[in-house]
């Protein structure tokens, strides 16, 4: 399909085609469309910025022009991406087509909604949440539903709405169309494809984990005390409209105030503004009102904004995959755009994953020289020590037995073994008369001593030796028998 004029589609929506200055069909486009408008279940996967939501809204128009009974309903993962699937879809649904339509999402009017509603609206475009609460209250009735988009599933499968999607589904009828499409494939979207698609045809443009090539990708290692002057740096460096990622909604508020304190026009977009405050917050965006807008990842995806040139990842996704929905928001429909990202050192593994998940082959430094490491030693065999030493000698045993000069008693030879025999036993008996000349000599003291045998042999002691006691009492035995008169009395010294 060179040119939407070359479908088999309505008159009608031929002209509504041309004046909404839609020419030139985008890959998924012209694979998705043709399949579509034959009635077959497509799952289409490509990434974001190429035009999937034109690819189901044809065929949906087509079908509902051919069947005034039938309805169809669009789901999308958020408030943002459902509004804008609903701006596509009026651009073709002009006056000549006269379809009535439903936007259900969050944070609007439920008056507006119903009064929608009732005037028989035949494409609903809707968050899971918004869709199951007019279930509940019997104002949406999808018996007549024979055409379903599941649009970004993937995303909407991450936000947790699988049990709200399987509800919507219990109540459309089993004969009907489902087109699915997502921006990558994980295995989740496979088992919903194999469970609600009947035979689908899969459609596959470009690479799932590869972001758009001409979005120039840059990073800058920084510190996390400098991040907010480092990115004052390059919004002054860079000219153009600027989206800027963070992770909380509270750091979103928190640099907006930085930015307008020092004189830049900001606004934040996040989950906690109410609906009317975000659709304001985009318009003013779009039309120029403010360069520079901070968001958190409600905003990663399905956000079409053409003028969108320069996306800075202030804070790294929480998921892998989020990286390129990111950076897809610049470079849309075959612009040109950049891409920074601030990598502090607690980044580095979120970085390495998602460096592995765009290159399947990306190794980094450590993983190299780890590979370099194993092909060097492969083939060597690894040191043994004991095994080494027992060889060493092994050979000087042998070479002992060759050279004579290894021998250490070099007096003797191997042949004169005599001599030999006689120099060992004198010196057995030489060791022998030695120590026992030792032992003779030495004087035995009394000393201490832990050997039980010890106490039952009788030792010499020099103390109670007899001839130790008479000599050292000796003196003592002297006076030991003197009697002495028992009238003693000192005689009195008179001078002359």
């Amino acid at each position: 399909m060179m040119n939407f004029s070359d479908l088999n589609i309505e008159n009608k929506l031929k002209r509504s085609i041309e004046l909404a200055e839609f020419k030139t069909p985008t890959p998924i486009q012209s694979q998705s469309i043709p399949i579509s408008l034959e009635g077959k279940d497509v799952l289409g996967t490509a990434q974001t910025g190429t035009g999937k939501t034109l690819a189901f809204t044809i065929p949906m128009l087509n079908k509902l022009l051919k069947d005034k009974q039938a309805m169809a309903l669009i789901i999308c993962p958020t408030r943002e991406l459902a509004t804008q699937v609903m701006e596509t879809v009026l651009k073709l649904n002009i006056r000549e087509i006269g379809i009535g339509n439903a936007l259900l999402i969050g944070g609007e009017s439920m008056q507006k909604q119903l009064r929608q509603l009732k005037k028989r609206a035949r494409i609903i475009v809707g968050t899971p949440g918004r869709i199951n609460d007019h279930i509940e209250r019997k104002s949406l009735n999808l018996s007549n539903v024979n055409y379903l988009v599941l649009d970004e599933t993937d995303r909407m499968l991450d936000m947790g709405f699988t049990p709200q999607i399987e509800v919507i589904l219990k109540f459309i009828p089993k004969d009907h169309q489902t087109l699915l499409f997502s921006a990558t494939l994980p295995e989740n979207i496979l088992r919903i494809s194999q469970k609600y698609l009947n035979n689908p045809e899969r459609i596959s443009v470009g690479s799932l984990s590869t972001p758009i090539e001409k979005i120039k990708q840059e990073t800058f290692e920084i510190t996390t005390d400098k991040k907010y002057h480092e990115l004052i740096n390059q919004l002054v460096e860079r000219s153009g409209s600027i989206l800027v990622f963070v992770k909380t909604k509270h750091g979103a508020d928190k640099i907006v105030k930085r930015l307008k304190y020092d004189g830049h026009k900001a606004d934040a977009i996040h989950g906690n503004l109410r609906q009317s405050k975000r659709d304001r917050v985009i318009r003013g965006f779009r039309n120029g009102n403010s360069r520079i807008l901070i968001a958190t990842d409600v905003a990663a995806r399905g956000l079409d904004i053409p003028v969108i040139k320069h996306v800075i990842n202030y804070d790294l996704p929480q998921v892998p995959e989020d990286y390129i929905h990111r950076i897809g928001r610049t470079g849309r429909a075959g612009k040109d755009g950049s891409a920074l990202t601030f990598l502090t050192n607690s980044d580095r593994n979120m970085w390495r994953s998602i460096q592995k998940l765009i290159d399947p082959n990306f190794k980094t430094f450590q993983e190299i020289e780890k590979n370099r490491s194993k092909k060097n030693t492969k083939g060597k065999k690894s040191f043994n020590k004991k095994k080494s030493f027992r060889d060493k000698n092994k050979f000087f045993k042998k070479e002992d037995k060759k050279n004579s000069s290894f021998n250490k008693n070099k007096k003797f030879s191997k042949k004169d073994d005599s001599k030999r025999s006689d120099y060992k036993d004198k010196k057995k008996s030489f060791n022998k008369d030695h120590k026992r000349s030792k032992f003779k000599n030495k004087e035995t003291t009394a000393g201490y001593t832990n050997n039980p045998k010890y106490f039952s042999k009788k030792q010499e002691n020099p103390i109670e030796n007899e001839n130790f006691k008479e000599k050292s009492f000796k003196k003592r035995n002297k006076f030991k028998n003197r009697k002495r008169p028992k009238n003693f009395s000192f005689k009195k010294h008179k001078p002359k």
